[in-house]
């Protein structure tokens, strides 16, 4: 296969080097999407005044009605480059979308009608419900299925892992073991606890003219109640969720909930890469090998963990892009400022490295062999382990001072093991039943539930 020349002279890694990763998020966040889903508004809030008793539009002839849908549905690129030319001209993009609009409805016998197109808007009530709708779709249709194949894939693996015994770490030292299959169990709980909250956020929009009162539209039409009609189009048309009252731009808000969810789940993804990281360098994990692959350009014997390497970096980039728009896009001037506008259209960029990350954490976890020798010896080296639970049994027991006397038996630099515990046990004014029960414990068994 072929290196695409364009990549070569991207100047993003997500145009470049990571296309074949990003290409899905083409049809959300490209500039191509981006002109399609503001002629899809305009073209649906036109469809939308058509249904309400203004004279001039009672006679558009309703079988025109599929023809304006195609001009989204069946968007060309062709249809694209006649926008930015026409915005070459008038240094505003949405108004470029109106007049690209007026032009098909001459083309298609509806001059009497393309007044009606933007009728008394403004660019941020179509910049404000299409990049919404976009986010909504892109979550919808690529960035959950995603994730659930993360999900999917730890399920496995923890269910795969259920009754491996690991010596658990706090602090970096050891400590009470635990199961392998549980550890990962925690991140997915940790997710879905995340995308609870992400399912209450609502695609916020703003709709509402110049200032957020329908001014245009109630001088010009002033028995019609405006704000019921915007809440049905952005609502019922749109499936997002109307603000109101606004300012002339979005209040961001539930815009800025949803970066920061993503964020924490991206942060809890990055945990797993981090820790699993640490267990590969442990040797817990070993990974499968290609061998056409290279480790290290001198190094030969290498098989580096750069899966959950690229996945860590790319996080780290996509959280400091959401944490700005999450701090920034809630804050404007007055009325409005366009610092909201500029920022938005990197609104994929964070996606984008999300989704680089989460397809490497998932190469990853692929590659993945559990080295069992590793984990048991790392449990029979530390024997000290159990010092809890042998305690804890004392104190049931009413022994006097168990803590204490456990702590001068096992923190020691001697690193006591199985035989200086069954001396420990063997040596205690204990019933033998007691015994028998303290020498079952071992840092094999001693995982809890």
């Amino acid at each position: 296969m072929q290196t695409n020349p364009l990549s070569l002279q991207a100047i993003s890694p997500i145009d470049g080097r990571y296309s074949k990763n990003t290409e899905r998020l083409v049809p959300y966040f490209s500039e191509f999407a981006l002109i399609q889903y503001r002629v899809r508004v305009e073209i649906e809030y036109f469809l939308a005044l058509c249904k309400l008793p203004l004279p001039q539009l009672v006679s558009f002839p309703k079988e025109k009605i599929n023809e304006l849908q195609d001009l989204f549905l069946d968007f060309s690129m062709e249809s694209a480059e006649r926008i930015k030319a026409l915005e070459r001209i008038t240094n505003h993009d949405v108004k470029a979308v109106e007049y690209f609009i007026k032009e098909e409805f001459d083309k298609l016998g509806l001059s009497e009608y393309k007044e009606f197109i933007h009728f008394g808007l403004t660019s941020q009530d179509i910049n404000n419900t299409s990049i919404p709708l976009s986010i909504k779709e892109m979550l919808e249709e690529e960035y959950l299925p995603l994730l659930s194949d993360i999900i999917v894939s730890l399920n496995e693996r923890a269910e795969e892992w259920e009754e491996i015994a690991l010596l658990a770490r706090t602090h970096g030292q050891a400590a009470s073991p635990t199961r392998l299959g549980k550890e990962i169990q925690v991140f997915t709980e940790r997710i879905d606890q995340q995308l609870r909250l992400l399912r209450f956020i609502p695609f916020s929009a703003k709709f509402g003219g110049a200032t957020g009162n329908m001014n245009a539209h109630y001088v010009a039409y002033p028995d019609i109640d405006w704000h019921a009609f915007a809440t049905d189009f952005v609502e019922e048309t749109l499936g997002l969720s109307r603000s109101y009252p606004t300012t002339q731009i979005e209040h961001y808000d539930n815009l800025a909930a949803l970066c920061d969810t993503i964020s924490r789940i991206n942060t809890i993804l990055t945990d797993f890469c981090r820790d699993i990281w640490t267990y590969i360098s442990m040797d817990y994990f070993k990974q499968k090998i290609k061998s056409t692959e290279v480790g290290s350009s001198a190094m030969p014997h290498k098989v580096n963990p750069i899966d959950f390497e690229n996945a860590e970096g790319n996080f780290g980039v996509a959280n400091a892009l959401f944490h700005h728009f999450s701090a920034k896009l809630p804050i404007s001037r007055l009325q409005r400022d366009l610092t909201d506008s500029t920022v938005l259209r990197n609104i994929g960029v964070p996606f984008g490295h999300s989704f680089i990350s989460m397809q490497s954490l998932l190469r990853g976890l692929g590659k993945l062999i559990v080295n069992t020798d590793a984990i048991q010896k790392d449990l029979r080296d530390n024997w000290a382990v159990v010092a809890e639970a042998i305690q804890t049994v004392l104190r049931r027991e009413g022994f006097e001072n168990p803590y204490e006397t456990l702590k001068a038996l096992s923190r020691t630099n001697a690193k006591p093991g199985e035989a200086e515990f069954l001396q420990f046990i063997n040596e205690l004014e204990i019933p033998e039943g007691l015994k028998i029960e303290l020498r079952a414990i071992t840092p094999f068994n001693y995982t809890g539930k």
